[in-house]
């Protein structure tokens, strides 16, 4: 939408309508004085609630004109758009930012921002309420037209939302070597079709081909590009508390896991193999044991839970791994899909994202500690919590706990063999 330099240009000249929208930035100092965070988060939510649009950062609109954006002060415009969509929206979006050059009206290149909004399959509330877009303007949304839309969006989204093509990204995003493990060994079909057939590409409305969900995190190694949230963000702490606000905990290990998921499975592992003590036991009849403060095997299942079901709708979150002394913590964005609670979950499986555990299901173990227990990362028959919460007891003594937080991610606590509980 309005990706050329021509077509920005064109419609700049004809100003704004549904589909733009554009903005003079100013500063005071250092600091961005307009637009606000608030106004930028109904412009670009009511986009989202509508058709879709472009916002263009650098153009007086009265004029339509080009007044660019200091270079140097491109980073904290760009920060300003990213709290807007995360923190004033709800639910977040994460739109494509674009940073680019228009000239003048004396042919001067200047930098500008450009903000691409896709139609999304939710809708969103703003500062403003909720808002869509009508002309050049936004308004709000009557109550009987929000009911209504609020329903339409819930019916797209009978289509899993992993099945959902990422319209930035294109075919060619998608690393061979990882989607086509995944194929068979021979087939007639176009590269188009075998991946449809696999969910990993699907069709917009245009009839464009583009990589789904699902097919940018099991077939690319950058899907962060265009899922900003799809990676573990893993940190080691000293000690056994969280600090109050202001003060700083000693980090020992910090990393964020990138890549395919299968590959951030293992990867996060590792993490904790790495960081986690090693306790030494000796035997009443001699010798010793060396005890590790986590079981891998349910350290495992638990990362490959967090990422396989979580929310990737909810843009901007990522899955969290805290490491304490005494517990390790794993934040999974998202509620728990359909009727499951906490205390369901140890007998009942739901899938939120069917073709991601799908594929999972199809990834062999490279990791040789893990191997003897089964041939592939998914378990179709929905164990995987029983082991999480049976094999950490017997190795610390201590039930894992899940718990919801905020109402919008699920918590695991797992706690370390050699610590004292209460």
């Amino acid at each position: 939408m309005l990706a050329t330099r021509s077509e920005l240009l064109e419609k700049i000249r004809l100003g704004e309508d549904s589909f733009l929208e554009l903005k003079e930035v100013k500063f005071a100092g250092g600091k961005v004085r307009g637009p606000t965070q608030d106004g930028l988060a109904d412009e670009l939510a009511a986009f989202a609630n509508s058709a879709g649009g472009v916002l263009l950062l650098g153009v007086e609109d009265r004029h339509r004109e080009v007044v660019g954006i200091e270079v140097d002060r491109l980073d904290a415009v760009e920060t300003l758009l990213r709290q807007a969509c995360e923190d004033a929206i709800k639910p977040p979006l994460a739109p494509t930012i674009e940073r680019l050059t228009l000239p003048d009206i004396s042919g001067v290149e200047q930098a500008v921002i450009r903000v691409e909004v896709m139609r999304s399959l939710f809708v969103h509330q703003s500062p403003g309420g909720y808002l869509q877009r009508v002309g050049s303007s936004k308004r709000p949304v009557p109550p009987d037209q929000l009911a209504r839309l609020f329903q339409q969006r819930s019916q797209s989204r009978l289509i899993r939302f992993d099945e959902t093509p990422v319209i930035r990204a294109t075919l060619a995003d998608l690393d061979e070597d990882l989607w086509r493990r995944f194929a068979p060994v021979r087939s007639s079909d176009t590269t188009e079709i075998l991946l449809s057939k696999l969910a990993m590409a699907a069709r917009d409305e245009q009839g464009n081909w583009h990589p789904t969900v699902a097919g940018l995190l099991m077939g690319s190694r950058a899907a962060q590009q265009f899922l900003p949230g799809a990676f573990i963000q893993a940190v080691a702490y000293q000690g056994t508390d969280v600090l109050p606000t202001g003060e700083s905990m000693y980090q020992r290990d910090a990393q964020d896991i990138v890549g395919s998921l299968d590959r951030q499975i293992f990867d996060a592992c590792a993490f904790v193999r790495k960081n986690m003590k090693m306790a030494a036991y000796k035997h009443t009849q001699g010798g010793r044991e060396d005890r590790p403060q986590f079981d891998m095997l349910a350290v495992f299942e638990a990362v490959t839970n967090a990422v396989a079901h979580r929310d990737y709708s909810m843009a901007g979150t990522k899955v969290r791994l805290r490491l304490f002394d005494d517990r390790l913590e794993l934040f999974s964005p998202g509620m728990l899909p359909n009727t499951m609670t906490t205390e369901s979950l140890p007998f009942r499986q739901a899938a939120r994202n069917e073709v991601l555990t799908s594929l999972l299901a199809r990834c062999p173990i490279d990791d040789d500690t893990l191997a003897n227990h089964r041939q592939h990362i998914m378990d179709k028959r929905g164990e995987g919590v029983f082991i999480i919460l049976e094999m950490s007891k017997r190795l610390s003594g201590k039930r894992p706990e899940y718990c919801l937080c905020d109402d919008s991610e699920l918590k695991l606590t797992i706690y370390a063999a050699g610590v004292e509980q209460e």
